[in-house]
């Protein structure tokens, strides 16, 4: 099998970086269509406007305050679905847009990668929170209008830029960050896991020795700058250390699962949407307690294991299922749990060994035990 990498073609971070985001799009196009919510574009419009102002970038009209010459944003509707990404695919038949910008959460940014996908174009991302790695990858997950699951758009190229203005995402809620790092923090444990068991990673290959580092890179960087960093962000700074993490919690988190792999941390986290005492829960909670699940089904060494929990405490990462709103462990209603974590095509089977649903729920509880 061939190791392979992938990312996005520029990652560019810094403080105020939304500033130069003209200079930096000019080289992709000269015609882009932003889409924001309505609260993204009020947060950022005038800042991204001026920028593309001062690049001279003139498009026909802009649609989001009347005033200025500004680039032309589309107001995006909330969800990532095949109606709204066949309106702005219509919007694009009509107007020869260059470049698809996406500026916000994650769904706006999947409806950027899509339409960009389609109408054959770069794509620009611009997360305005860093509770994900999804910014970096070739994929977006599309949701019926009504906000269910649909599938999984598989995109054969990565963005063509990444912009964090860490300012602005320095100044979004500290859950939204520390959901972030729950993510980040399964990333260093999968790639080992899918490093010993050989198996095919989202890039399409073997995992390189980058893609690898970069992982283990992303796990030092959460213990050292974790604490530090929520600590800041509570305060709506942005510091060296909230900098490291808002690079770990997006690109390093995001090159180290697309090029290294999942197993079973993000497997626990699906199996968890089982539980409607979950829902209420960010994506990096959930997979947080499924890496202290993958290190129970591993039998890691419990000096590794207590240096997890110590960070996820640290940082306010649930621990157990009772911070998770679970508040009986049902055995039943866990083993539903632990077979859907173990359905056919689950990352979990890119575990070095066999894992069973009833492997999973004894780890589950285990895990739960140690967390108390």
């Amino acid at each position: 099998m061939d190791r392979i990498i992938i990312s996005p073609s520029k990652y560019v971070q810094g403080n105020g970086a939304l500033a130069n985001i003209g200079n930096y799009v000019k080289a992709l196009g000269s015609k882009p269509l932003i889409l924001a919510d309505a609260f993204v574009t009020k947060l950022v419009g005038d800042t991204v406007a001026t920028s593309f102002h001062g690049a001279g970038i003139k498009p026909e009209f802009d649609c989001f305050n009347g005033a200025g010459i500004k680039p032309e944003f589309d107001c995006f509707n909330g969800e990532c679905s095949r109606p709204e990404i066949d309106r702005l695919l219509a919007r694009c038949q009509q107007t020869p847009f260059d470049v698809i910008i996406g500026i916000g959460g994650g769904k706006t940014l999947d409806t950027a990668k899509s339409v960009a996908f389609y109408q054959k174009v770069p794509v620009v991302i611009v997360p305005t929170i860093a509770s994900t790695d999804a910014p970096t990858s070739a994929l977006a997950v599309i949701y019926t209008p009504e906000g269910q699951f649909s599938e999984y758009l598989m995109i054969p190229t990565n963005p063509n830029m990444v912009i964090m203005d860490t300012g602005v995402v320095s100044r979004a809620p500290v859950r939204l960050l520390v959901s972030g790092m729950g993510d980040a923090l399964s990333t260093y444990f999968e790639a080992r896991a899918n490093k010993v068991s050989g198996c095919q990673t989202m890039a399409g290959g073997a995992s390189t020795l980058a893609a690898q580092a970069i992982a283990e890179l992303c796990y030092k960087t959460l213990l050292a700058d974790g604490y530090k960093a929520k600590l800041a962000v509570e305060q709506g700074l942005c510091t060296k250390a909230v900098e490291n993490i808002i690079e770990a919690n997006t690109y390093l988190s995001g090159i180290g699962f697309e090029s290294s792999g999942l197993a079973a941390a993000h497997a626990i986290h699906n199996g968890l949407t089982q539980l409607a005492e979950c829902h209420h829960l960010y994506h990096g909670e959930k997979v947080a307690f499924g890496t202290l699940v993958q290190l129970v089904l591993e039998n890691a060494p419990m000096a590794e294991i207590e240096t997890v929990l110590g960070f996820c405490r640290s940082v306010g990462l649930p621990t157990n299922l009772h911070m998770m709103g679970v508040k009986e462990l049902d055995m039943a209603r866990l083993m539903e749990v632990a077979k859907a974590s173990t359905a056919e095509g689950e990352t979990i089977h890119n575990m070095p060994f066999k894992v069973t649903a009833e492997d999973v729920l004894a780890a589950i509880v285990t895990a739960h035990q140690l967390g108390l």
